[in-house]
């Protein structure tokens, strides 16, 4: 720790020398082995602020653990808090937890293959393991039931299962599965249900080589089958951005999807991260583009890091609504830059997007394709109702009271022109975190208010390795790590990150367990100076107990907490103990 502690001053002295020592540099032949020496040492020191203030192994992190011998290939998680229950999808089997304590198994149903078409799986060159059913995806509806959907030996189907009197009971009656959900189970994509309208993005055939971007039910539509629509996308997540609530003037709402795809408007071979925009209400066209999204346009979404930022590719994005104004709600994305896990180059970001920076994106300019193939902006005249626009009162009281009214003139033009030409960029114009160990991969956020009244954006990020990070932005001091919390005993990725803010609980999933933990556990904080250090929202000390504990409900009198700077000399003389990790508040 002294040592760690006389680092710290000298990489200060060093920082504040810095010209003092380029000049030494130069007059000692402007030696590249010393300058390299002092620009080693001023990254180490700005990268501090990215370690972990403290980890935690698995078998000290307070957690309650399920996991069953003949279980395995968890695939699908949904937590209904509704009636106080976990549902997890794995291989041939749909397991019930309690919310409260998953060590408490409250139901079990089967969903196995048959052995004949098992057999028929493997004669078309499958695995005996991708041949079994994979629950990959579970939506709940309006009255209650949920959409199971399950690969069943590369050939999809769907039912519905009811939880009644403590018991899962699986519908008898079956539905085709095809282009909701891809026959291949390690094959990623994205799912959403609003009001009972699925939404899907991923593969829609056997090979795995057709994708589209569709909508189910009695309106359906998909993608135009188009290079510029989509090349070689794949799929991460899909989003309601309910426009309506707040538009003053009747827009519809958006919904978003999260991809990565080969980028057209590139010359040499290259991905990149996008968001899709379409509208809620699309019916499609009445002659062009018939069942198709009238609406389908996409933006490039950028998280600048690592010298590089068009090899940025999003992993998971979670949407955190602003309730008092739908526009401010962000986006935090998670992101890596070097798909090979093997890499020592690669590293992981979380950036964060306003929504209304994304929707002004969809209002400006368009790229078009030149004779040449090379896309540039458009700069002729853009066709009116402007294309990709969600139906608003200004539309209506032209007659364009859904997308069957657009002219034709509109729709061709939104057939050739998807893209648009404006990026959309990160809120601080640069990451919130960059890490440059395991890749980041989910990533979800909590709203926490501190003891002042003060509201905290507190993010867990989990990593391919199994540990998930505990992280706060702010303006004022940039992204600091709590803490990272090993989940997994082996190191294996985590799939599934779902968070009750109501209950304070985390519940994530790997291949064979599922974890649960509280984010509001305090106790690993043994000291006032190491809560106050620690400057976690969520906890501060109890000065009538003598415990770090959960802030939330408590009052001001009971309660210390500095979120500013993290300085203990507010704390009671006799709990001010050498227990604490005296790192400097910049590095806690």
């Amino acid at each position: 720790m002294l040592l760690k502690i006389n680092m710290f001053w000298f990489l200060v002295v060093i920082r504040s020398k810095l010209p003092l020592y380029f000049h030494q540099l130069e007059v000692m032949m402007k030696s590249q082995v010393a300058l390299l020496y002092v620009l080693i040492i001023v990254s180490e020191e700005s990268a501090q602020s990215l370690i972990p203030r403290r980890s935690v192994s698995f078998s000290d992190v307070n957690l309650k653990l399920f996991k069953e011998p003949d279980f395995d290939g968890l695939s699908s998680a949904l937590v209904r808090e509704d009636i106080g229950q976990l549902f997890i999808g794995g291989r041939g089997k749909i397991i019930t937890l309690s919310l409260d304590d998953i060590t408490k198994k409250t139901g079990e149903t089967n969903w196995m293959v048959s052995s004949e078409d098992k057999s028929l799986c493997q004669t078309k060159g499958k695995s005996i393991e991708d041949c079994d059913n994979y629950i990959t995806m579970m939506h709940t509806l309006d009255d209650g039931r949920i959409l199971v959907c399950g690969t069943k030996a590369f050939d999809p189907t769907c039912t519905h299962l009811i939880f009644k009197e403590g018991n899962v009971i699986m519908e008898d009656t079956t539905e085709n599965g095809r282009g909701k959900i891809p026959f291949n189970p390690k094959e990623r994509f994205a799912s959403m249900m609003t009001e009972n309208m699925l939404y899907t993005a991923g593969s829609i055939n056997f090979l795995g080589l057709i994708k589209n971007f569709q909508r189910h039910g009695k309106n359906a539509l998909k993608t135009e089958e188009k290079h510029s629509w989509l090349s070689d996308p794949d799929m991460i997540s899909i989003h309601l951005a309910e426009m309506s609530k707040i538009s003053k003037t009747n827009e519809d709402d958006s919904v978003l999807l999260f991809l990565t795809e080969n980028a057209v408007e590139e010359r040499h071979r290259l991905r990149l991260s996008r968001v899709v925009r379409v509208c809620k209400s699309d019916l499609g066209g009445l002659r062009t583009l018939q069942k198709k999204w009238t609406s389908f346009l996409k933006a490039h979404l950028d998280c600048p890091f690592g010298g590089m930022p068009s090899q940025s590719l999003v992993e998971d994005v979670f949407l955190l609504r602003n309730e008092k104004n739908l526009l401010d709600s962000v986006f935090y994305a998670t992101f890596t830059s070097n798909l090979e896990t093997s890499s020592s180059c690669s590293q992981s970001a979380v950036c964060a997007y306003k929504l209304s920076d994304i929707q002004q994106v969809f209002k400006g300019n368009f790229l078009t394709m030149t004779d040449s193939g090379c896309w540039v902006k458009y700069t002729e005249e853009v066709p009116n109702p402007y294309p990709g626009s969600c139906i608003n009162d200004e539309m209506r009281a032209k007659g364009v009271r859904t997308s069957h009214d657009l002219p034709d003139s509109t729709l061709l033009f939104m057939i050739n022109h998807p893209l648009m030409e404006q990026v959309v960029t990160p809120i601080t114009g640069k990451p919130l975190l960059v890490g440059s160990a395991a890749q980041f991969s989910r990533i979800v956020v909590d709203k926490v208010t501190s003891l002042d009244g003060q509201q905290h954006n507190v993010m867990f990020i989990s990593n391919n390795s199994g540990w998930v990070q505990k992280a706060v932005w702010s303006g004022d001091d940039g992204g600091r790590i709590i803490e990272e919390l090993q989940l997994s005993q082996d190191p294996q990725p985590i799939r599934f990150l779902q968070l009750s803010s109501r209950s304070g609980q985390l519940y994530s999933t790997t291949r064979t367990a599922v974890v649960q933990l509280s984010v509001r556990d305090c106790s690993r904080y043994t000291s006032c100076a190491d809560c106050l250090i620690a400057r976690d929202p969520y906890c501060g000390w109890n000065r009538h107990t003598g415990l770090c504990a959960a802030v939330a409900g408590a009052s001001k009198l009971s309660m210390i907490q500095n979120l500013i700077d993290g300085d203990f000399g507010i704390c009671p003389s006799s709990h001010c103990n050498a227990k604490a990790d005296y790192r400097h508040p910049s590095h806690s």
